[in-house]
């Protein structure tokens, strides 16, 4: 895990080395202080001159200059080095999750990696910041100040053999009795951030069935939940100050006592006001690296857990990955599937597709029905290679998909899915997902192929109106022709529409069909729909049933062998209505 975390710190390795050095520089001038205001005291007790004490004044300003410098320049190098290792641990996270395949991705939930790119990326960024500093700082101002108490104080240095055992012992049973709820919250996180996902997604079908009230309840549990454990994580946290506050009252009174009574049974010969006062300041700053230490490890703890799950993603490897000598061009898009078999895990005990056996011709328009679950959408995910299949090949254009450059093949199959999503931005720039250097002439043209110029053209902006996240300002029907065209614009081999004009009338969607017969008639075309109207003039029907092909043949030919295809076809004509579903 440190590993692969160190790997983000990259340019911000020369600050992350300042910053211990500079830190050890700040120390050496604070614990020399107190030393040097002992030796002032004593001195102006012997009856010295002006100039003497000048000169240990001007000293004193000196250090704590210096200390103010290294301790300022500390922070700033430890802040820039913390910052810049989270900027880049959600670089490299988001990164790697675009290299993710399907099965990837289903591996995390979506809150799940937002909770590791906000709330444990700030964990581990904390922990960074107390590492390279206060952990350096902490161990450093301990040693020296305990040095310098046996120095300054003698025998009496030995109360902090007493106490620093007790108050390290306390705060280590604090510390283990809070980590485990620390742990435990960040899983809570996940589904808290999930409640909020799901909810915002669906906010308009929770207000059409008016519930509100239960969306409410649902997320106080989560809530509730982060809460408890946090809260209860603070109350065990709290009794560091009271056992803090403790052993400082006890050191002061042992030391004043003591001290005093040494001092005047001695007459100061064997300890002086200057040296009580300096073992006082030491005696501070031991307890308070104790205290800085306490917190250092109760924050790593806590960053162990958030680091864990951000190695997680790093060292994900994608499922998919380019071969070793890619095929950088596709010939044309023909596809055939060679005794497919396909299960969306290793642990899955059923096969979602089987022995599926399909050769497809470059320039056919070919139609896919079944019913819900019949495994159309996953026969043609593996033609692009979001998926691989467990059994046989698929190939495009006589290569194994597996053979191909990853971003070649994609390039040359467009998927245009029931539900795709629009991005935040205008519909040029939303187009230009299909190609980033497409003219305006050709938008245009890619639009009225796929009948969305007719709507566009009736907006104020025309193609530079602003379309919300996700497409909230446009109807489904129009969000679905915005995909067509940003698909037909790839100018693609193989272009595949999952039940892509389901939200669009019948008589549109016989047009869109029909314009792209007239103008990509080299384009293979794979319609997956579940009304026969859409695919009733295609070369060939593939009826799906089970997760295997259980009849391939025209509207005609189907209508008269296949009882599936006449019963489909037949209820949703019964009556008249070729949009019933």
């Amino acid at each position: 895990m440190i590993k692969t975390l160190a790997k983000s710190i990259r340019e911000y390795k020369k600050l992350s080395v300042a910053t211990p050095l500079l830190v050890s520089l700040e120390v050496v001038m604070e614990a020399i202080i107190p030393f040097l205001i002992a030796e002032l005291v004593n001195q102006i007790k012997a009856g010295c001159e002006l100039k003497t004490i000048a000169i240990y004044g001007g000293v004193l300003v000196v250090m704590a200059v210096l200390s103010l410098t290294y301790g300022t320049l500390a922070g700033f190098t430890c802040a820039t080095a913390s910052c810049g290792l989270a900027k880049n641990l959600r670089k490299d996270m988001f990164y790697n999750v675009q290299r993710f395949s399907f099965a990837n991705i289903d591996k995390f939930s979506t809150s799940s990696l937002v909770t590791r790119m906000t709330t444990d990326v700030t964990n581990v960024q904390m922990a960074y910041m107390m590492i390279i500093r206060t952990a350096i700082r902490a161990p450093m101002v301990l040693i020296f100040a305990f040095t310098m108490t046996f120095v300054m104080g003698g025998k009496m240095g030995l109360i902090f053999l007493f106490v620093i055992p007790v108050l390290g012992v306390g705060l280590i049973l604090i510390a283990l009795k809070a980590l485990p709820l620390f742990r435990r919250v960040f899983k809570k996180y996940d589904k808290l951030n999930s409640s909020i996902q799901e909810n915002v997604k669906a906010i308009r079908v929770v207000k059409s069935f008016v519930r509100e009230d239960y969306e409410k309840e649902k997320f106080a549990a989560a809530a509730g939940d982060v809460y408890n454990d946090f809260s209860r994580a603070e109350r065990i946290l709290a009794f560091n100050s009271p056992l803090m506050q403790f052993c400082i009252y006890s050191i002061m009174v042992f030391v004043l006592s003591f001290g005093s009574y040494t001092i005047i049974t001695s007459r100061g010969l064997d300890l002086d006001v200057g040296q009580i006062s300096a073992v006082i300041t030491y005696g501070m700053m031991i307890l308070m690296s104790l205290m800085m230490l306490s917190m250092v490890f109760v924050m790593i703890t806590m960053a162990s857990e958030s680091g864990k799950r951000i190695a997680e993603v790093l060292e994900e490897e994608s499922t998919i990955v380019n071969p070793e000598n890619p095929v950088f061009t596709v010939k044309n898009g023909s596809v055939d599937f060679d005794g497919v078999s396909f299960k969306y895990s290793d642990s899955a005990e059923m096969m979602v597709l089987s022995d599926v056996d399909l050769h497809i011709k470059s320039g056919e328009t070919i139609g896919i029905i079944g019913g819900t679950g019949s495994s159309k959408s996953t026969l043609i995910q593996l033609i692009s290679r979001l998926y691989d299949v467990t059994e046989g090949s698929v190939k495009v254009g006589g290569v194994d998909v597996r053979d191909y450059d990853l971003d070649t093949l994609r390039n040359q199959v467009a998927v245009v899915l029931q539900k795709n999503l629009l991005f935040s931005g205008t519909i040029k720039e939303n187009l230009r997902w299909g190609s980033k250097d497409a003219t305006d002439e050709e938008l245009v043209a890619a639009c009225k192929l796929a009948h969305a110029d007719e709507f566009i053209t009736q907006f104020p902006d025309g193609y530079d109106t602003y379309i919300e996240q996700g497409g909230a300002n446009v109807s489904g029907g129009q969000k679905q022709r915005l995909c067509i065209a940003r698909a037909l614009l790839k100018k693609p081999k193989i272009l595949i529409l999952d039940d892509s004009t389901s939200a669009v009338d019948t008589k549109t969607d016989a047009l869109i069909r029909g314009e792209m017969r007239k103008y990509i008639p080299s384009t293979t075309k794979i319609i997956i729909a579940q009304r026969t109207a859409s695919v009733e003039d295609a070369d060939r029907i593939i009826v799906m049933d089970g997760g295997r092909i259980n009849a391939v043949g025209t509207h005609r030919q189907l209508l008269k062998t296949n009882a599936i295809y006449r019963e489909v076809y037949t209820s949703q004509n019964k009556a008249g209505d070729d949009d019933a579903e």
